[in-house]
């Protein structure tokens, strides 16, 4: 595409200065980081942190049922 062409185009209304940098700063986000894959999605089986003892809460009268 040439220099004098737009690359966006507003059709209606009258946005300001700060709404056009803030649509051309996620227009050009998201256009850099389509090319990068994903994350690899961790499952629960091999997740460090279940390997840890989570807190226990006990509830109400707890203390009562410790003893028996």
């Amino acid at each position: 595409m040439s220099d004098d062409q737009p690359t966006l185009r507003v059709l209606r209304g009258e946005p300001s200065a700060e709404e056009l940098a803030v649509l051309t700063a996620v227009m050009t986000a998201a256009e850099t980081g389509a090319d990068e894959p994903p994350p690899p999605i961790r499952g629960r089986w091999n997740d460090p942190a279940s390997a840890h003892r989570r807190q226990l809460l006990p509830g109400p009268g707890a203390w009562r049922a410790s003893g028996s």
